[in-house]
């Protein structure tokens, strides 16, 4: 990403909406701009192998592990708002595990790109699957969309859900379910 480039477009969005980029507290404001791009889009410059490491993990199990509460920010590809919400990634191993942390690091770089949720969902599930050759994989997104709640439709408790199910979670409902219910699960 071209920093200076991008900065020159914010002096000239600012001009065009009325603003000086002149005063006292815009003269930065191009720059920190740029700089949160390059943070909120830095999705395009990496790939998943480099975000998994190498921490899969050999493991003599076949059972399902899930991470809840999985915290996401994206931006709508529509109106380059942010949407932001709750990922809860389950999967069955077949003999390999992936390090839990790079559960959410997956979520992230797909996040970190301009996006729509359901596509978010899909491939936040197939880079899992494709990562750790799972028997199955589920991915549930709740996220709150500013598209809708500061413009359009103003609608401020909305929450969108989605959801992306691959393998043995699409095609064993016993499987799904079980999912299903350890996501929905209160923690005590």
């Amino acid at each position: 990403m071209n920093i200076e480039r991008v900065e020159q477009l914010v002096r000239e969005l600012l001009i065009e909406i009325g603003e000086d980029p002149t005063r006292e507290g815009l003269l930065k404001t191009p720059h920190r701009v740029a700089k949160a791009w390059e943070f909120l889009t830095r999705g395009y410059r990496q790939n998943s192998e480099s975000i998994v490491n190498g921490a899969i993990f050999r493991a003599e199990t076949n059972n399902m592990i899930v991470a809840r509460d999985i915290e996401v920010y994206s931006l709508c590809e529509h109106h380059m708002l942010p949407f932001f919400g709750r990922c809860h990634i389950g999967y069955i191993s077949d003999k390999q595990v992936i390090g839990v942390s790079k559960l959410a690091r997956i979520a992230d770089h797909y996040a970190h790109r301009l996006q729509i949720q359901e596509r978010l969902t899909a491939q936040i599930a197939r880079a899992i699957m494709d990562s750790v050759h799972a028997d199955g994989v589920g991915v549930v997104m709740e996220c709150r969309h500013l598209c809708m709640m500061m413009r359009g439709v103003e609608k401020q408790g909305s929450v969108m859900t989605t959801s992306s199910v691959l393998g043995s979670f699409h095609d064993d409902q016993s499987t799904r379910l079980e999912f299903l219910n350890l996501i929905s699960r209160q923690i005590t």
